[in-house]
Formats: C-alpha cells, sequence, structure tokens
C-alpha cells in the first residue's frame, strides 16, 4: 500500500507552563497540515520482524526511527502474525520542526491497520500514537487543529483559507527537548523579533522563537530578511525550528523567493514551496 505522510506548521504555539504529572511541557498550537509529504510503502509479510529501507542514509533502519517503532507497536497491540515491510521515501528534512517523523509512523499505523481490516477503531490508533510521539495523533487524523496538552488532546480549527507556502530551513537541525528547556530558563531574544503577526484573521507567534532565536541567530535574520520582501505577508518559526516558513501573498512568487533566499544565505539553505489546506 503506498501512502503520503504530509508535513505540519504550527501557525502559533503557546508554551502553558510544565506538567509536573507528565514531565512535559503543556501546549496550545494550531497545527496545519502540508502539501509537501514523504512517501511510504507499507505491507505484510509471513515471515516475523520489520524491514524499513529509507533513502535518507543519515536515518535510523531499525528501532531509532519512528516509522519501524510504528509498525512494532502495532503488530504488537494487534498480536498479528508475521511483519511488515516499508519503504520510505524521504522528503520532509528532520530536526526541522514539520512533524516528518511523527508524520511517517501515523502513516504506518494507518496502513497497517487498512491492510489487517481495521482491527482498531481511530480512537485507540490515535491512542497507540500518542504512545510514539505528541503529534502523531494530529497526523492520524490529518485535518487542521488546536492542540492542547502535550499536543494529543486535539480539536478540529480548519483553515478559513488555504496559505500558500514556502519553506526555509537552513543546514541544522534545533533539538526539541533543548528548545523547551530554554525557554523555561526565559532565554529570550528582542521582543521585535518574536512579535505576533495577524493574516487574514490567523494569528502568527511561536513562544520557542525567544529561546531559539537567542541561540541560532540565523533564524531570526531569515525571518526579518522575509518580512521585510514585498512578496511575503507573514512568517514564522514552525514547531522548535529550525524550518522557518513565509506565507506567500502570490504562489507565482514561489520560486523567485527561493531563488533569492538561496542567494541571501547560501545554497545550503533547504527550500520546499508547499500550501496548507
Amino acid at each position: 500500500m503506498q501512502v503520503a505522510a504530509p508535513a505540519k506548521i504550527n501557525l502559533n504555539l503557546r508554551v502553558v507552563g510544565r506538567n509536573e504529572a507528565t514531565g512535559y511541557h503543556d501546549i496550545e498550537t494550531w497545527m496545519v497540515p502540508l502539501t509537501l509529504a514523504d512517501e511510504l510503502r507499507v505491507g505484510l509479510t509471513d515471515a516475523p520482524g520489520i524491514v524499513l529501507t529509507c533513502s535518507d542514509p543519515e536515518l535510523d533502519n531499525g528501532s531509532g526511527n519512528l516509522a519501524w517503532r510504528a509498525a512494532d507497536i502495532f503488530l504488537r497491540e494487534t498480536k498479528k502474525g508475521g511483519g511488515a515491510r516499508i519503504e520510505l521515501h524521504k522528503r520532509i528534512p528532520h530536526g526541522a520542526g514539520l512533524g516528518g517523523g511523527s508524520s511517517d509512523a501515523a502513516a504506518v499505523l494507518k496502513a497497517l491497520n487498512e491492510l489487517c481490516g481495521r482491527p482498531l477503531e481511530a480512537p485507540a490508533l490515535e491512542n497507540l500514537g500518542a504512545e510514539l510521539g505528541s503529534d502523531v495523533p494530529f497526523f492520524i487524523r490529518g485535518e487542521a487543529a488546536m492542540a492542547r496538552g502535550r499536543g494529543e488532546i486535539l480539536e478540529a480549527r480548519p483553515l478559513p483559507a488555504p496559505l500558500d507556502l514556502l519553506l526555509l530551513k537552513p543546514p541544522f537541525p534545533v533539538p526539541t527537548a533543548w528548545a523547551y528547556a530554554a525557554h523555561a530558563e526565559k532565554k529570550f531574544c528582542p521582543a521585535e523579533w518574536t512579535a505576533p503577526q495577524l493574516h487574514d484573521g490567523v494569528e502568527i507567534f511561536n513562544d520557542l522563537e525567544g529561546a531559539v532565536f537567542h541561540k541560532y541567530l540565523l533564524l531570526p535574520v531569515i525571518k526579518e530578511w522575509l518580512l521585510d520582501h514585498s512578496l511575503v505577508a507573514a512568517a514564522g518559526m514552525t514547531g522548535s525550528g529550525s524550518c522557518m516558513f513565509a506565507v506567500l501573498r502570490d504562489p507565482r512568487g514561489t520560486d523567485q523567493l527561493a531563488a533569492e533566499a538561496k542567494a541571501e544565505f547560501g545554497d545550503t539553505l533547504w527550500t520546499a514551496g508547499c500550501r496548507a489546506e
């Protein structure tokens, strides 16, 4: 079975505070899926075990990969005999805040559930996904939503209108755990670097920008450059970074903006045009 695993951005993200009961930070965030997606082929095998091949040589092909772990937890939960085979073609960069690993896991869970005749209802599948990562239930639902708690408490919240985007990621990741720890230590940057923006009724802000921008100084430079550009209506960081997104005034300017960004910040800058719907 061939399935797509879409990326996401956080249009806004508020850190509510550390939840001592769970050990995680509680958040409120409006997440929306994108047309940018990884591609997976998922199948069942008679022989036990999980075989994962991935187009990105930097990623683990075993238990360090969320797609592998998703297959493992599904087969154990359903007591399905045999194993699984997964081919993963990566288009979403890792360490970007785009949710690629969580989306891959959700895609594997949904595909195996279909191949096995849907032994798990949607709530059970989401609960299983939450054991793998906070964003996995969001990707199982596959629709724009407000996420609360660790990100697993979801309420549908559609976009007022689709957004045309350019994603820009420099050649370094930002560790998620570090970003939340730095936020808790109140390592902030100048307030004007992180001021909320309003675009067609959508408020764009990210509480983690202050801490991340304090250390990774290229990111606020990219954001300021985007906001000064005539093609850009709004810009921000998704998740804990390092990917930035620009809301475009006109999708016909996507290639021009990407070319100018690479000219400004170097060819190691990864860019991708896509849409949030």
